[in-house]
């Protein structure tokens, strides 16, 4: 074996990346390797997603994706500050449409009070209307501090300053094999060497933030098959720029009280760091052998069937796209759009979503030898990524064996949109 590093983080996205920061802040000097089989850092989802960091609304006080997200936020912002990235706390309303909807504000209200979102605030119908202009509702939350970020920017920082401090990210090198260290100390690592070899290096650790692929490297190293990323597309659609002298049709974000038994954020207007405003997204099952071929996929396809229709029906048709947004932005018209920008799911066998962070270990043994290090597969879950105009792209998500979700407000992922950290001084990092 050539070389051997205390830490080896497959893939450098933001997770990656951030994984790296993390290990090198707890052990400052530790030989850290980040492997990514692109070109440049942020290639996939960090790059494609829609740029929002989220401030913690939606999820069950206490719980680690609270955490995430309401620190993360905090960190992100600070992060940003320190290194003058493109940023911005626009602020975020989840409207109510009607009397119906006022039970699930109260919850959602309730949750982000007790998470200590920043600045939250009920407002009524005309509070809405001194925030956003053009946006109707009976009454809705304020978030003041959600706000966008250039993701991509973070990550490119974020390697910078990673290999200031030593780590080596090796670019366009794809992992191809994780397996145990000889005599079962730590693991090795096979990298394939772009002349159809195979070269090996050691590891004590190995953390995998791979993506879309984090399922299929965690099963080589032993994983159990349980959680399967299962990929969704996602679409939004975006919106002309309006004529001099025109109000904006948002100012920040404007998003429907979700449904609480989807795991998905419904239609929203969203603001993007480059000025862009779009409406989205849809949340289309990408029909691969794979996710066809696991039972979690059809017992979600059973359940929520009627679901799918709905989003088909908007995939294939702008107008209905449109008509979603328009119940809280009225202005809305289909005059209004100029293109398309364009999320995965994991999902456990009976079709339940798992948790938006899952970990899968690898405990193998080989012939006389004690228990391997363990190959950590860690899964960053979200599908609510949007991508630029003129691509599909994909995200991830969890499902689980039950064929139900295992929260119930919603499953845009936070935690994607906004990567986050319960740890001081490491943005991003997962704990």
């Amino acid at each position: 074996m050539a070389k051997r590093y205390d830490v080896v983080v497959v893939g450098a996205g933001i997770v990656g990346l951030a994984v790296a920061r993390e290990a090198l802040r707890r052990r400052p000097g530790a030989r850290v390797l980040v492997v990514e089989k692109e070109t440049e850092v942020a290639a996939h989802q960090t790059g494609h997603n829609s740029g929002v960091v989220h401030g913690g609304i939606y999820y069950e006080p206490g719980s680690l994706k609270a955490r995430l997200c309401v620190e993360g936020a905090r960190e992100m912002y600070a992060y940003c500050e320190q290194h003058d990235l493109p940023h911005e706390r626009c602020g975020k309303l989840v409207v109510a449409l009607g009397a119906d909807e006022l039970g699930r504000l109260d919850e959602l209200e309730r949750r982000g009070r007790a998470n200590q979102v920043p600045g939250l605030r009920r407002v009524d119908a005309a509070g809405i209307r001194e925030i956003e202009p053009l946006a109707t509702g009976v009454a809705a939350l304020h978030a003041p501090g959600t706000g966008i970020v250039d993701y991509r920017a973070v990550a490119r920082a974020i390697a910078a300053e990673i290999a200031a401090e030593g780590a080596e990210v090796l670019l366009g090198t794809e992992v191809t094999g994780i397996a145990p260290g000889p005599a079962g100390d730590g693991a090795v690592v096979d990298l394939a060497d772009g002349d159809g070899g195979t070269t090996h290096v050691g590891a004590a650790r190995v953390v995998v933030c791979a993506g879309l692929q984090a399922d299929r490297l965690a099963r080589r190293s032993g994983a159990p098959a349980d959680p399967r990323i299962v990929p969704f597309r996602g679409a939004y659609l975006v919106l002309r720029p309006r004529p001099d002298g025109e109000p904006p049709v948002v100012r920040g974000m404007v998003y429907p009280v979700p449904d609480p038994t989807l795991p998905f954020l419904g239609v929203h207007v969203t603001r993007h760091i480059d000025g862009e405003i779009s409406l989205g997204p849809t949340a289309m099952l990408v029909p691969t052998a794979a996710a066809l071929g696991w039972p979690g996929t059809w017992r979600v396809a059973r359940r929520f069937w009627r679901t799918g229709v709905t989003e088909l029906r908007m995939a294939v048709s702008p107008r209905a796209f449109v008509a979603a947004a328009a119940r809280y932005v009225p202005s809305l018209t289909a005059a209004d759009l100029a293109g398309r920008r364009t999320p995965a799911s994991a999902r456990r066998r009976s079709g339940a979503t798992a948790a938006s962070w899952t970990t899968s270990s690898s405990r193998r043994r080989g012939r006389g030898q004690p228990p391997a290090q363990r190959a950590v597969a860690r899964r960053h879950v979200g599908l609510r990524p949007g991508a630029r105009a003129g691509g599909p792209r994909r995200a991830l998500g969890v499902v689980a064996p039950a064929g139900r979700f295992p929260w119930r407000w919603g499953h845009e992922s936070e935690g994607v949109e906004a990567p986050g950290t319960s740890r001081p001084r490491a943005p991003l990092s997962p704990p």
